[in-house]
């Protein structure tokens, strides 16, 4: 991206070698690069060695994953499961109780689907419905009579009871797979009386989640004596016109840290909850309003963990990753998915693959890279498929480096973090931004931008150094960028642990 202090303008080559904003070759940008390889590919080299392709926001820039932002929030909407499922207890040998639904969400009376005039429900169960009961006595398929609040009654089909013991809970799977009428009846209401057409809708039920942009912010500086080490690029533009730009070349310790401060801070970030101090220390006075919701929170609070695939034994292992598998058969099977991992968890996965003797096979599809196992292998990632599922490996070097989560994960115990599998693709959303429904990654990036501001990772120079701004004896260059991940669809990603 072009230098900008205030306009997407892009760098122009001056005619003289004088460090302005407007000619200062920005090493991020597109074109950056291209001129960095063709003139200076000594600092290519080391952006390479900073910027390698086995992280999460490289690959998410090579696919496109970002999308700019004007609100202060993300505000998403994902619609639950499309069946009704539900735990509960059997109460008597006629009635149950539902306590949550198949994930684990409270059912009890409260706001929600309302079958009557009785106390709203949550669930969505209604009389004349068909239900499977499913316990430690078996399974019973049984006929809805009487819907009240969180307690139903219910006839089984066959004349049985449903197993009730007024000695020990005997909890309870239902499943409502259809409904059964009398000939020319209507509806009855949540009671089990003969009432016109009050049997009640069910309606679509959402969960709404948001996130909210963090700024980051960081600066290097050189002194005015110290200027001298700027570097010239002489180039000539498609239009047949040349000049010079300049870089300075300890600059890019600073832009590469800050990089990598960004990334991190995309996987680590957590919400401010209630009682903490960060929002008084940035001058706020909402105590939930910091931070921001990163990877690893939000897969820890909304979707899936495992503690499996160690290496200690590669049969357990498999058996441990093929419940990997069935977690997310009950979840959407998405069967694409990358795989970014630490060293041991992907030398475990290796061993695994080994001991079946298919490493690499079984057709691998390669889809979420255009169907280029080239492509991918480019990334750094490795291909295999188990059962209906293509993954896509990568060592994760942030899992690795010492100084990063690496030297953290030696000292973290149960809380260290071996890899993240992410489903590929997208999915659909009701974005309450632009007031629709629509595709989105799964993981994606949203930056603050404008028409008058891209802040997606901006660089700006001030001081007195070339074109005076200020009045200090130094050049400062200045990185910012505000941004969130947003992590759609939760349930669909692991976390390893």
């Amino acid at each position: 991206m072009a230098i900008n202090p205030g306009t997407n303008l892009n760098s122009v080559p001056s005619s003289l070698q004088q460090a302005l904003s407007t000619n200062y070759l920005d090493l991020a940008s597109e074109a950056g690069k291209g001129w960095a390889q063709q003139y200076v590919p000594d600092l290519m080299e080391q952006e390479a060695e900073v910027f390698g392709p086995r992280t999460i926001s490289g690959f998410l820039a090579q696919v496109g994953a970002e999308e700019a932002m004007t609100a202060d929030q993300v505000v998403w909407s994902e619609q639950s499961r499309l069946h009704l499922s539900y735990k509960g207890e059997v109460k008597s040998s006629t009635t149950i109780e539902i306590q949550s639904d198949i994930d684990g969400n409270n059912q009890d009376t409260s706001d929600g689907i309302s079958g009557s005039g009785d106390s709203p429900i949550r669930h969505g169960v209604r009389v004349n419905d068909t239900i499977l009961v499913a316990n430690s006595n078996g399974v019973k398929k049984c006929l809805v009579t009487i819907v009240n609040g969180d307690l139903i009654t219910v006839a089984p089909y066959d004349g049985a009871n449903l197993g009730y013991s007024s000695t020990a809970a005997l909890a309870t799977t239902i499943l409502v797979y259809g409904s059964e009428f009398a000939k020319g009846k209507t509806y009855t209401n949540a009671a089990g009386n003969a009432d016109a057409d009050s049997r009640g809708a069910n309606q679509p039920d959402f969960k709404t989640f948001n996130n909210k942009p963090i700024i980051m912010k960081d600066y290097y500086e050189v002194s005015g004596s110290d200027a001298s080490r700027i570097g010239w690029v002489e180039i000539s533009t498609e239009s047949g016109q040349g000049g010079y730009l300049w870089y300075l070349k300890a600059e890019a310790d600073t832009r590469a840290r800050f990089t990598d401060y960004v990334e991190m801070s995309m996987l680590e970030s957590i919400k401010g909850e209630t009682g903490n101090t960060v929002d008084t220390e940035l001058g706020g006075a909402d105590t939930d309003a910091v931070g921001t919701q990163g990877l690893f929170d939000a897969i820890e609070k909304r979707g899936n963990v495992t503690t499996g695939v160690t290496g200690v034994n590669a049969a357990t292992d498999l058996a441990e990753f093929d419940a990997i598998l069935a977690e997310f058969d009950k979840q959407g099977a998405i069967e694409e998915y990358m795989m970014f991992v630490n060293r041991s968890t992907s030398l475990a996965i290796d061993d695994m693959l080994a001991s079946m003797n298919s490493y690499g096979a079984g057709g691998t599809s390669y889809g979420v890279f255009n169907n280029s196992e080239d492509m991918a292998l480019n990334l750094g990632f490795t291909g295999f498929r188990r059962g209906s599922y293509d993954f896509y490996k990568s060592d994760f070097r942030y899992l690795n480096d010492k100084a990063t989560r690496g030297g953290i994960n030696d000292a973290a115990g149960t809380d260290a973090i071996r890899g993240v599998l992410i489903p590929a693709g997208t999915s659909s959303v009701y974005d309450q931004t632009v007031g629709q429904s629509m595709k989105r990654p799964f993981l994606h990036v949203r930056f603050r931008a404008s028409q008058t501001d891209d802040r997606r990772m901006k660089t700006w120079v001030t001081g007195s150094v070339g074109a005076a701004t200020s009045a200090l004896d130094a050049m400062q260059l200045h990185f910012l960028t505000e941004r969130c991940l947003i992590t759609q669809g939760a349930n669909n990603f692991m976390l390893m642990k």
